[in-house]
């Protein structure tokens, strides 16, 4: 279990799924977590100790999948919603490490005055954005700004749908992550050696929000009051600040870090050789 709850509701959902599902992992033949070795040791020793079945640890996916050979593996699209590739075209224009990058996923969803606050925020940052606004980012409503905020950030924020998270992550203009803190959108930020602004939404966020910016080193936090002068500040600290260039460093050690456990001989790569061998050729 999390060593904090965020909740007195003693029948909120997450809390009896993650029971339900620690529960389970002492049923089962094998677990496979997508993470890797060195980014998580502890929780993975104390898991180790109490789990009577093999863990594989095989992460970072994404960076794996870049070693497939093209012409006999075929990509396999998972995408909710149709990529714009116009952003990648716009962010060839902007400084490199100059873009802040503004995503919650494809599950979070803000109030009106959310989105004001963190339209403000951007905008009063001063700092070129890209922000994937979903139809349905916005609770029982459609997402629109004021005329007056698309004044305000003209030719310095592009706001789109939907967009190649990977590739505009590894985006040489991109300096910075605003995001829902989700384990796919932390991975990959790591990977591609980009630091993060966390505001975590529900399920297992909060807690990677906490490793972040407690025990990686890789994060700072948006309160839970969000105020768009917070915002603000956040992001020029993130972009322009002291903290923002300690967190840049250290994001970038786990960057070499989880590129050289997809290596050969690398933790993940030897996982994935254990669990063939071990799981997959045994059932054979």
């Amino acid at each position: 279990m999390p060593s904090f709850i965020r909740t007195t509701d003693p029948n909120e959902y997450m809390l009896h799924f993650t029971k339900d599902e620690t529960q389970k992992a002492f049923k089962s033949s094998a677990l496979i977590l997508n993470t890797f070795d060195e980014f998580e040791t502890e929780i993975l020793d104390a898991m180790k100790a109490k789990l009577p079945c093999p863990i594989y640890t095989m992460s970072p996916l994404l960076t794996f999948a870049s070693h497939a050979c093209k012409d006999q593996v075929n990509q396999i699209p998972t995408n909710l919603w149709k990529e714009d590739s116009y952003c990648l075209e716009w962010l060839d224009n902007k400084e490199i490490g100059s873009v802040i990058y503004v995503n919650f996923g494809s599950i979070a969803v803000l109030t009106t005055h959310q989105l004001n606050e963190f339209a403000w925020g951007l905008a009063k940052s001063q700092k070129p954005f890209i922000w994937i606004i979903r139809k349905d980012l916005v609770m029982g409503e459609s997402a629109i700004l004021s005329q007056e905020f698309t004044n305000e950030i003209k030719e310095r924020g592009l706001i789109t749908g939907w967009c190649n998270q990977a590739q505009v992550l590894s985006h040489p203009s991109v300096g910075g992550f605003l995001t829902h803190a989700g384990w796919n959108s932390t991975l990959e930020s790591i990977c591609n050696g980009v630091p993060m602004i966390c505001w975590p939404f529900f399920a297992e966020q909060p807690m990677n929000c906490r490793y972040a910016c407690s025990k990686w080193g890789i994060g700072m936090e948006i309160s839970s009051g969000l105020k768009r002068e917070e915002v603000e500040g956040l992001v020029r600290e993130l972009m322009e600040g002291e903290k923002g260039r300690e967190l840049r460093s250290r994001v970038k050690i786990w960057k070499e870090t989880s590129k050289a456990a997809i290596k050969f001989g690398g933790s993940s790569y030897c996982n994935l050789d254990r669990l063939i061998k071990e799981v997959l050729m045994k059932q054979q």
